[in-house]
């Protein structure tokens, strides 16, 4: 008894770590029990424990089972009604002996206590130092620690969900509890999975899914199947921080429904794999020969760089970096021939854009403009992934930065490019959360319209679903200016579609629900309204006041001709103080009948004693000021009963004089003006919105045929290019023949004056003489001189008439007839080219000087060798005219004795056939 009085009388703190542990158990008990009976979080008994928050640690780890279990429910009772100051100081101590000796406890409690404490410590403060210290236990060699410390995060992902604690560094690890030798680990391993995908839905595979092995991925999906049929999960308990702002909110719920808004936006739709992957730095990983292998003439090449690249960009989500090159090479990749490589590069796009997302938006203006263009393509899967494509970079920006080129391609002349943007445009108006401001909306309308007038019927229907889908986001009442002149079927179409229609776009809340400032007004009573009932009673007194001050303000208004509407009238509350002049715009003088209705001081008195109490009863409602006359009246609903104008004194019942009642006629006449003013403005305003709209399509079209005109200039500008090319290549060939034509006939007409020369020399010439002949070879070489058309023709019979005008004949020559090219060459078709007429040249080298210095000729005593030399110089063309050397005299003796003997021949024959012509 002695020992257990002495315990009771130590400190708290020092029972708390003393070495029996029934004393630390009863320590545990007492603190548990001073917690729960403390009025708030500042109580004496705290200080302590946040002083020392040491103490936890021993306590979360006792070595005694039952002494641990109470001190595990003195930390969740500290925890429960201490304050977040306490929590976060202890948390650092206790959370690692709760996962190593409290959650692997043996006794039900224990493990209880350690995951409600681990569940108090999120709620008071946040979730990730708790997560960073459960981490480590995973990597535990018992298996009992990391079940339970998978049991543990389970439980507090099912309570807290994903968006209070992130998933991402738990994610990471499962791949390596999947392959964990113990059965019960991979089981609490399959759970927190099952968890997991109650919050993430798909979004969570792309982490480790790849990493797990087929069976377990079959055993997954099977437990997916029996979470998706639940609803979607919500937060079950919330932080401290949820909890007072649930308490702050008001009567109404605003708050409240607003907590619901942030529970749905909890869908696990909302998450996906961007949000749970970590950036990959992908540009360093882009092949280094994908630029050369892209601009390759072989398709084949083309699209295994685009594999290559596709294999590259294939992560959940991709660190920013220098993309421009290639997103350039993938834009040029959308007008190759080959459509394997247009689906490739599209889903290259494709994984950039969702790997990037916000950053890919400077990209945009590349890529878009080149995939639109390619919607042309046909096959489905080409077009397919052309979408996708424009999809995912539609992700990555708004509707405002689309929007022009998605109406330039909307009046594209290819319908199938029409189609597909029409098609994307849809998809953005469902997906984009903004509503389209009005100018846009404009925009997309009258592109809208135009597809109306389509002639194919998915263009048409298209157009009208564009419409219903924009009169849903904006109503039908924002809709209806922009349907006018539209057919009834149309209209009946497109509300159709806007039934059906399905938009993420809200509408952004109405101004009129929000004003409050409807309070202001009952918090200033009006001292008029409160005179209701006295008013009866108190005349007398008052009259006083009034009868004095009204008789001062009512001349001054009826003697000025031009007094405004506000000055005060002459009724019973003309001894309130006169309020300033106002002047209504366009009606800034008063009747011009004013002046002339003056009512006498009889009337006046009346109104004194018969008005002065209605007045406060009508004014009062109304207008909340303490002051009467026409500028704080209404205009719409009067106040007096509905009289006739003409009677020149009041009424005892109503509240105005004969002057009022003639300005409130100007007024509602005048008002009668606006407001037909007005309709005619906006009548004149449609009509100028339907001549601006006509102008618009006449704007269109001429653009479309300057366009058209532009491109017809361009092809005959081409066309002109071509044929000027083909007139210079000509004109260039036409030069050259020219030039050679020139130089054929220089050389021709040196050729000729050459022979010219040589076939008629001078009758003095040394070099040529008259030989006699025997007549044997006159008879021959008879050339016709004086020759007449009854002589033979010449010593040939095979020559004929054009025969010898080509080769010269009919020419008078001195001493010769012979052509030129007979006399050098020795033709032997007409029997006249023996060279005894031509040149002789000396056979030695005398008279080979004496024929280059043309002093020398023929000596009468040549022989017939001589002679035959000189002819078969002459035929061969060895010596020039002008007497060169002939050269080695052997060879110009076997030249002779060949031309010689060819001569006889030839002689003996022409013999014998002028014998048989003349028998």
């Amino acid at each position: 008894m002695a020992e257990e009085e002495d315990f009771s009388a130590l400190p708290l703190t020092d029972r708390w770590v003393h070495k029996n542990w029934k004393v630390r158990k009863q320590a545990y008990e007492e603190a548990a029990a001073l917690f729960e009976k403390s009025p708030d979080e500042y109580d004496p008994v705290f200080r302590p424990f946040i002083q020392d928050s040491g103490l936890w640690k021993s306590a979360a780890a006792d070595s005694n089972v039952a002494a641990q279990q109470d001190g595990l429910s003195a930390l969740c009772a500290f925890l429960k009604f201490g304050g977040r100051e306490g929590a976060v100081r202890a948390r650092q101590h206790a959370v690692t002996p709760i996962t190593e000796k409290g959650l692997s406890s043996t006794r039900a409690a224990t493990k209880a206590s350690s995951i409600e404490a681990l569940l108090l410590f999120i709620e008071l403060d946040v979730a990730a130092p708790v997560i960073e210290d459960i981490l480590p236990t995973l990597s535990n060699k018992q298996p009992k620690l990391v079940a339970a410390s998978l049991a543990a995060l389970t439980q507090i992902f099912h309570n807290y969900g994903c968006k209070v604690v992130d998933p991402k560094p738990v994610l990471k690890i499962l791949p390596k509890v999947f392959g964990h030798a113990d059965k019960n680990v991979r089981a609490e391993a399959t759970n927190l999975a099952v968890e997991f995908y109650r919050w993430l839905r798909e979004a969570m595979k792309p982490m480790f899914w790849g990493d797990l092995k087929p069976t377990q991925q079959a055993d997954l999906e099977a437990q997916f199947e029996k979470v998706k049929a639940e609803g979607v999960p919500k937060q079950e308990r919330l932080l401290r921080s949820q909890q007072a702002a649930k308490e702050r909110a008001p009567a109404t719920g605003a708050v409240e429904e607003e907590y619901d808004e942030g529970g749905d936006a909890e869908e696990p739709a909302e998450i996906d794999a961007f949000d749970l992957a970590e950036p990959q730095d992908v540009a360093s990983k882009i092949p280094k020969d994908f630029f050369d292998n892209i601009a390759s003439t072989k398709w084949k090449e083309r699209k295994e760089a685009l594999e290559a690249l596709y294999a590259v960009v294939n992560v959940p989500r991709i660190k920013d970096g220098d993309f421009n090159d290639v997103n350039r090479a993938l834009a040029k990749c959308m007008k190759d021939a080959n459509v394997a490589v247009v689906t490739q590069a599209a889903q290259c796009i494709e994984l950039l854009a969702k790997g990037l997302r916000k950053s890919y938006a400077k990209h945009r203006s590349t890529v878009m403009q080149s995939i639109m263009e390619r919607l042309k393509e046909k096959k489905q899967t080409v077009a397919d992934a052309l979408g996708a494509a424009l999809d995912a970079v539609f992700t990555t920006t708004n509707l405002t930065e689309c929007l022009e080129d998605i109406t330039t391609f909307l009046v594209n002349k290819n319908p199938a490019v029409k189609e597909g943007t029409m098609k994307f445009l849809l998809r953005c108006l469902r997906t984009t959360r903004d509503v389209p401001s009005k100018p846009e909306i404009a925009t997309i309308v009258e592109s809208a319209k135009k597809l109306l007038s389509e002639s194919s019927e998915v263009l048409r229907s298209g157009g009208a679903e564009i419409l219903g889908t924009i009169m849903k986001m904006i109503g039908e009442r924002g809709m209806g200016p922009h349907l006018e002149g539209l057919d009834d079927l149309r209209k009946v179409k497109i509300k159709e579609f806007c039934e059906t229609a399905e938009v993420r776009a809200k509408e952004k809340p109405k101004p009129p629900p929000a004003p409050v400032a409807r309070a202001p007004p009952p918090s200033q009573p009006k001292k008029v309204g409160t005179k209701k009932a006295p008013a009866a009673k108190k005349p007398p007194p008052p009259p006083s006041q009034y009868a004095q001050q009204p008789l001062a303000p009512q001349p001054t208004s009826r003697a000025a001709p031009e007094g405004k509407i506000g000055m005060p009238k002459p009724t019973g509350l003309g001894g309130l103080k006169a309020p300033q002049k106002r002047t209504l715009p366009g009606l800034g003088a008063a009747s011009p009948r004013r002046p002339a209705a003056a009512p006498s001081p009889p009337l006046e008195e009346e109104e004194e004693e018969e008005e002065l109490p209605p007045t406060p009863a009508k004014v009062a409602p109304r207008l909340g000021l303490g002051r009467g006359g026409l500028a704080g009246r209404s205009l719409a609903k009067p106040a007096a009963p509905s009289q006739p104008v003409a009677p020149p004194s009041p009424t005892p019942y109503s509240n105005f004089s004969h002057t009022d009642r003639a300005e409130l006629e100007e007024l509602r006449s005048a008002n009668e003006r606006l407001l037909k003013q007005l309709d005619d403005a906006r009548h004149d305003r449609s009509k100028l919105h339907s001549e601006i709209q006509e102008l618009k399509n006449q704007n269109a079209g001429l653009i479309e045929d300057h366009t058209r005109d532009v491109l017809s200039i361009k092809a005959k500008e081409t066309q002109l290019v071509r044929a000027r090319s083909d007139a210079e290549a000509a004109e260039q060939t036409n030069e050259r023949l020219q030039r050679e034509l020139d130089r054929l006939k220089r050389a021709l007409s040196k050729a000729e004056a050459s022979s010219a020369s040589v076939r008629s020399p001078s009758p003095s010439s040394p070099l040529l003489g008259h030989r006699t002949m025997s007549p044997h070879q006159q008879d021959i070489y008879r050339d016709g001189d004086h020759y007449s058309g009854s002589n033979f023709n010449r010593g040939s019979f095979t020559s004929t008439r054009s025969e010898e005008k080509e080769n010269g004949d009919n020419v008078p020559y001195p001493h010769t007839k012979m052509s030129p090219a007979l006399r050098y060459t020795g033709s032997a078709a007409s029997g006249r080219g023996s060279p005894a007429r031509g040149f002789r040249y000396m056979g030695d080298d005398t008279a080979s000087d004496n024929a280059v210095s043309g002093i020398g000729h023929n000596a009468p005593s040549d022989g017939a060798s001589s002679r035959a030399d000189s002819r078969a110089g002459a035929r061969q063309g060895d010596a020039p005219p002008s007497g060169i050397s002939t050269g080695n005299g052997v060879e110009s003796w076997k030249r002779a004795a060949e031309v010689t003997s060819q001569l006889k021949a030839r002689i003996e024959l022409m013999k014998a056939k002028q014998g048989m012509s003349r028998n």
